[in-house]
């Protein structure tokens, strides 16, 4: 079959064409950038937060009704920690002042040389009286973890006695020491200038995120620093149970610490699951709108395709009966709808791929958006060809089932 008759025929009827084109270009840029960012946020929502088998792992935030003295506290803090170990089915509890993935917790301002008056880092800081490398299952690639006499027991009301040692990840390591290959032994400064205080560091783990899971390098800024605290009426204890365990673990781990309390308390469990669920809520609902946003298009261009096909079709009935009295074969007049449509796709195609290229730039400069990988082009430009196809098939057959008796009719 040959274009130019085909072109011909567009060019006398521009409008349907250059709309059907525009409604091609405009769903490809698109649906290109949507499923570039789809991807993207599912990358981010699927980042490791370093603890290993993340489902097992709980936190648990136990609230008391007052302020106990520092002894008491203790005691009280180290009795909780044994019952939490005495339920079936915990493998390892630790406590915290934070864990990953929450949204809530303490950062802090680092350097590594006196004479920098502002810091250079921040990291966030987990300050824990027990094992979190033993209880997150943190991969350990230098050093090892705190000895029990590491960790001091400070009341904070009115003690400033700080630790000495910590625990950092590869990350920070790398921002503080750029260029270094190795970082235990090195000492860094929490703080900047004169007044700063120095911690040593004993121990690298490859992989520990901050609660606010931030974007790139700085989402993976964190230490661990050895202390047990009193001074409030409340304390975080992360858990880890055995496979499969969890939800009996929570709620039997709860009725624990209410049975071994004679005071009332109250105890919030909530899952690593949990954390990770309401931290990438947005994320989520952004990426499933995105992918509505994409359907909805296709199926209008796929409309707008089928109704100009359909007019087309009205349009032409004597003109097809003409052809079919001539000897046209139904496939010769399928082929003819199926090429013109063809033609319309792909000069909307043509200019979706430039409209998506200059979209993404100005995502690229607006938000920072890594740039748009020629395969989602080449996968966009294929969906709407098969689209195109797909949808003027209906209209084509219907074409080439005209009977040439009734399409040369007069009226």
């Amino acid at each position: 079959m040959e274009i130019r008759p085909i072109l011909s025929a567009l060019l006398r009827n521009k409008t349907g064409p250059i709309l059907v084109a525009v409604q091609v270009a405009l769903s490809l840029a698109i649906l290109t950038n949507a499923l570039h960012i789809v991807q993207l946020r599912q990358a981010v929502m699927a980042r490791p937060s370093g603890i290993a088998n993340e489902q097992d792992v709980f936190g648990l935030w136990v609230q008391h009704i007052k302020v106990l003295p520092h002894e008491a506290s203790l005691a009280s803090q180290k009795a909780e920690l044994t019952t939490i170990r005495s339920v079936a089915g915990v493998q390892s509890v630790a406590e915290t002042t934070q864990l990953p993935l929450t949204r809530s917790g303490n950062y802090r301002g680092l350097s590594t040389d006196r004479k920098q008056l502002n810091a250079i880092a921040t990291a966030s800081n987990f300050y824990t009286g027990d094992s979190l490398v033993k209880t997150w299952g943190l991969q350990l690639t230098e050093g090892r973890d705190f000895f029990p006499a590491e960790v001091p027991e400070v009341d904070q009301t009115v003690s400033k006695e700080e630790p000495t040692v910590t625990i950092i990840t590869r990350v920070l390591g790398e921002k503080l020491w750029p260029g270094a290959t190795s970082f235990a032994g090195k000492t860094l400064l929490v703080g900047a200038g004169a007044e700063a205080r120095e911690l040593r560091v004993v121990g690298v783990v490859e992989k520990l995120q901050t609660p606010g899971a931030q974007l790139g390098d700085r989402g993976e800024q964190s230490m661990i620093v050895p202390l047990r605290f009193t001074g409030d009426s409340g304390y975080t204890y992360t858990v880890r149970a055995e496979p499969g365990q969890l939800d009996r673990v929570m709620k039997e781990t709860e009725a624990a610490l209410r049975a071994a309390t004679p005071e009332a308390l109250i105890i919030k469990t909530r899952s690593m699951t949990e954390y990770r669920n309401i931290r990438y809520r947005a994320d989520n609902a952004l990426a499933w709108m995105l992918v509505t946003v994409s359907v909805l298009l296709l199926l209008i261009t796929a409309s707008g395709i089928v109704g100009m096909a359909s007019l087309w079709v009205t349009q032409r009935r004597k003109q097809i009966g003409v052809r079919r009295a001539l000897g046209a074969r139904r496939i010769d007049i399928m082929r003819y709808f199926l090429t013109e449509n063809f033609m319309i796709t792909s000069a909307g195609v043509g200019a979706g791929v430039l409209l998506a290229l200059g979209l993404n730039q100005l995502l690229v400069s607006k938000l920072e958006m890594a740039r748009l990988p020629v395969g989602y082009l080449l996968t966009g430009a294929g969906m709407l060809w098969a689209l195109g196809l797909i949808a003027v098939y209906g209209p084509a057959w219907r074409a080439a089932s005209i009977s040439p008796a009734t399409a040369t009719r007069t009226a």
